[in-house]
């Protein structure tokens, strides 16, 4: 039987309404007021609010298939599992059932026969062992065997496989992790499990169990709102279930990677293996990603698009391929994915204009590069010949130079010379590659610390100010003017909106006074729960309304004479009343990528 990664995101989302949960709209991959992470890498990111403070709109129990995006890994694309973009099947209990029915539903919809029918001997689970800072979890390993687990399949596993902790002290909780048998042997030995026998089982699904908090003096307390946040890869569980030993061997990949095949003109074989899965990973994660109002450019998310989308066309110029083929991709991966996220087939043409832009603008700075690295090549030849000493390698400073200069990719200045019987100072190049590596994992470390740090009084109040912003935006520039992404700190504010020139400082200068006359008023902060189409309907302000619940959060800045400043969706805490937000100050206006300008600006109290 063949298992399609449709039928499974359907499945999966069906069964957790019988589980009484709501079913809500994957969030954009780009977060939303989170200024910690470039892109949401995983789903519990968009639910944060709803975590800590904010009551769901739908109701306390709630699953969706959220889309994440991960690029500090981007070096092993190409193996059989690592991807920059994936479907992450999530459900969450918001204050409501906790260890033993997550773990029952997991059980439950992974063994069925109405459901997945895994075989449960081909499972194993792990579960948090004891340390210093925090108990055994006894608790959970006593479900897992009443639910019918093999004891000789639970693994007790340290910290940093099966605790989470943003910091030392504050909230931190334990995990159960499920894996899959995944080798060649029809069955597990009666001796292996994940701690014994690490690399032959695939972690499917984890199960998060959120529910201490530590003091400073480093005792546990139970968090006073208990939740649960589970997560199941979608393109992992779709391997799984067809004995495949590679995701791209499922149908998650199988038609994006027919039309590469058939519009570079190649046939397949182990030599081009390697850049035909590269570019499918990457045409898909671009394609989703400008979906989500990502446009090409050369700063934060816009610059991995951009990069994403040149590395694809890098490998298919190392296939001797050279023109425009990636629109085609991207929009075989339209029709793979529109089913799940309609508001893709709306943004077909978009997509696709997008992409043909940046083709073309790539190739001519491929041909300028490749000029250039024959001008380099040909002026160390006639050093040779002046002088009779041989130089073999090409300084770092000038392969650079023609990425810094030309856009020109560093890896592909190291293919040519070697190719030409050069050398590229190793040193140096290791070096710039270990940085961006470093950075990238960075980021990944510090994906939960902005989450946890939103609801402070500085960041609540300069998020109220956004909506503002933008409600003096819309006074000054025209009511077409709408959200394009914001970041908020305790420190400042950055939004991004469409329009298609600078806006001039007189501009800006009506824009504050429109705000801080807003503030001046005492304004009244509202909150109601609207029917999505009603919302729309009452002419409501709100951007990306593909990611939100069908009953969605209004909120409402009311002058005390009934006169609205600004009434607009959102989900996250705003102040009571503009009273003490301070006066607010535009520092610096300016283009953020095409047709997008960015303002930054700041509360002084």
């Amino acid at each position: 039987m063949q298992y399609r990664s449709n039928e499974i995101r359907q499945k999966y989302l069906e069964f957790f309404e019988t589980k009484n949960h709501a079913i809500i709209p994957s969030a954009s991959v780009v977060p939303e007021n989170d200024p910690t992470v470039l892109f949401n890498t995983a789903g519990m990111q968009p639910l944060v609010p709803y975590l800590l403070w904010e009551e769901h709109p739908l109701w306390k129990r709630l699953a969706d298939s959220q889309k994440c995006i991960r690029t500090w890994d981007i070096e092993e694309v190409g193996d059989n599992s690592h991807l920059t973009f994936f479907e992450m099947l999530w459900n969450w209990s918001l204050w409501d059932y906790f260890k033993k029915e997550s773990i029952a539903y997991s059980w439950e919809f992974l063994t069925s026969s109405d459901w997945l029918s895994l075989d449960p001997r081909k499972i194993a689970v792990t579960v948090f062992e004891w340390d210093s800072d925090a108990p055994r979890d006894e608790e959970s390993a006593s479900i897992w065997k009443e639910v019918g687990m093999d004891e000789s399949r639970i693994s007790y596993m340290w910290k940093k496989d099966n605790w989470w902790a943003a910091w030392d002290t504050g909230p931190c909780w334990p995990d159960t992790e499920i894996f899959y048998w995944v080798w060649d042997a029809e069955f597990p030995p009666v001796w292996s499990n994940v701690k014994t026998d690490e690399d032959n089982w695939m972690e499917i699904w984890n199960n998060v169990f959120m529910e201490y908090n530590k003091l400073p003096d480093g005792s546990l307390v139970k968090l006073p709102n208990q939740n649960v946040d589970t997560g199941m890869w979608l393109e992992r569980i779709t391997t799984v279930l067809n004995w495949e030993v590679s995701v791209y061997h499922t149908d998650v990949f199988k038609d994006i990677i027919e039309t590469i095949v058939t519009s570079l003109w190649i046939e397949r074989s182990p030599e081009k293996r390697n850049s035909i899965r590269i570019i499918a990973d990457h045409s898909r994660t671009a394609t989703v990603m400008i979906s989500d109002w990502v446009i090409p450019s050369n700063v934060d998310q816009w610059y991995v698009l951009r990069r994403l989308i040149r590395i694809a066309i890098r490998q298919a110029n190392k296939l001797w391929f050279k023109g425009e083929f990636l629109s085609k991709v991207c929009s075989t991966v339209i029709d793979k994915l529109w089913e799940a996220y309609p508001h893709m087939i709306e943004k077909r043409e978009e997509i696709i204009s997008e992409i043909l832009k940046e083709e073309k603008q790539f190739w001519e700075t491929l041909e300028k590069g490749l000029k250039e690295f024959d001008k380099l090549v040909r002026w160390l030849e006639i050093a040779f010949e002046r002088t009779g000493n041989k130089i073999d390698t090409i300084a770092w400073a000038k392969a650079f130079k023609l990425y810094d200069t030309y856009g020109f990719p560093i890896e592909m200045t190291k293919e040519l010379a070697i190719e030409a019987w050069y050398n590229i100072d190793e040193e140096w190049f290791l070096k710039a590659q270990k940085e961006h590596q470093e950075k990238s994992r960075a980021w990944a470390e510090q994906k939960f610390k902005g989450w946890l740090a939103d609801s402070s009084e500085e960041t609540t109040a300069l998020h109220s100010a956004t909506h503002l912003l933008l409600a003096g935006l819309n006074h000054v520039l025209g009511w077409d003017i709408h959200q394009k992404g914001s970041n908020i700190t305790a420190e400042r504010l950055r939004f991004d909106f469409n329009f298609d020139r600078k806006v001039e400082r007189d501009e800006l200068d009506k824009v504050e006074e429109y705000v801080n006359k807003a503030i001046e008023s005492w304004l009244k902060v509202t909150v109601d729960n609207m029917d999505k189409q009603e919302a729309k309907n009452s002419w409501v302000e709100g951007s990306f309304w593909e990611k939100y619940p069908d009953v969605v959060k209004v909120y409402s800045m009311i002058w005390e004479d009934g006169v609205t400043y600004s009434k607009e969706l959102c989900w996250w805490p705003h102040v009571e009343n503009s009273k003490n937000m301070g006066k607010f100050k535009i520092k610096k206006e300016e283009a953020s990528s095409r047709w997008i300008r960015r303002i930054k600006a700041v509360l002084i109290k």
